[in-house]
């Protein structure tokens, strides 16, 4: 089916409130779609349908999930790394228990499509790029969880013959993102704020960053037609800690402190990923990290609070 023939579609985005929700509704309407949105929170655009509440409650995936739905994205989750440490219980009935239920409940009205926002913390350490054909060997709870979501989908695609791509993110950064605790609002905070960052051991862990405005074309395009399985979506180019303090310094303009502190258990050393599936399924990463820091910073800088 081409761009030009396809008939909109009536997608439900779980989490649609949220920092990445919010991006995959716009890029979704942008299509000409019909998104709806389940979320905690009220979605800023009264013309878009939505349900409030926790997806743990029955009601709530009850009507959230309309007979007549064609795809759903299912963002919502406990995102936390370190949190997950902290509290492994409550991330397992976010992230599995509810995906479960909300899975079920798809199969059983006829729901043809389950997109799945995972990670690639699903993978351990490894020396060398990350593939989709890594084995799963996660090394936190948070990781854990989204392996798990990622087999019951298998499992639903095999049985059922629903398509259930699973889209592992890498680190997802960009406009909208001004409540969150990552690493990018907490160094753009310290610049808004004169203060300083902490960076975690030695600062050289490498990680790769995707501009938001990417995950949202990522999951806008996957709804159509990418098969079932995972898709690595990230940026291709793999920084440094320090290489991103120094990036939100160009980006901003200010002098960013930083301040070295022990290392945290769980975090992977590099993260390097191929994106030759999601290159042949016709995405492609196009926003730089100092450009996409730009973007983020337009929430933090003085100019945006007065």
């Amino acid at each position: 089916m081409t761009a030009m023939t396809q008939r909109p579609l009536r997608v439900l985005v779980t989490g649609g409130a949220g920092f990445i929700g919010r991006h995959v509704v716009a890029e979704l309407r942008a299509r000409g779609h019909r998104p709806t949105v389940v979320d905690r929170l009220d979605h800023p655009d009264d013309e878009v349908p939505a349900v409030r509440g926790e997806l743990d409650d029955p009601d709530v995936r009850d009507r959230a999930v309309a007979p007549e739905l064609d795809a759903i994205v299912h963002l919502a989750a406990e995102t936390s790394v370190l949190g997950s440490i902290e509290r492994p219980a409550l991330v397992h009935r976010t992230n599995v228990e509810v995906t479960a239920a909300l899975l079920e409940l798809a199969r059983e009205r006829g729901v043809g499509a389950f997109v799945l926002a995972s990670t690639n913390a699903v993978a351990g350490p490894r020396d060398g790029e990350l593939t989709e054909e890594v084995a799963l060997s996660p090394m936190t709870p948070y990781g854990a969880t989204k392996a798990a979501g990622e087999m019951i989908l298998s499992g639903y695609a095999g049985a059922y013959g629903m398509r259930t791509p699973a889209l592992r993110l890498t680190n997802v950064y960009g406009p909208g993102m001004h409540h969150k605790d990552s690493f990018i609002p907490r160094l753009l905070r310290a610049a808004a704020d004169g203060g300083e960052v902490q960076i975690y051991g030695d600062g050289l862990q490498r990680r790769d960053l995707v501009h938001v405005g990417d995950v949202a074309r990522a999951f806008a395009q996957a709804v159509v037609d990418w098969p079932s399985g995972p898709v690595i979506i990230g940026s291709g180019c793999s920084h440094t800690v320090l290489d991103l303090v120094e990036a939100a310094r160009e980006a901003t303009g200010l002098p960013i402190g930083a301040r070295h502190v022990p290392a945290k258990p769980g975090e992977m050393p590099a993260v390097v990923v191929d994106l030759t599936r999601a290159r042949e399924r016709g995405w492609e990463p196009t926003v730089s990290l100092t450009d996409g820091v730009r973007t983020a910073w337009a929430d933090f800088s003085p100019a945006a609070k007065s």
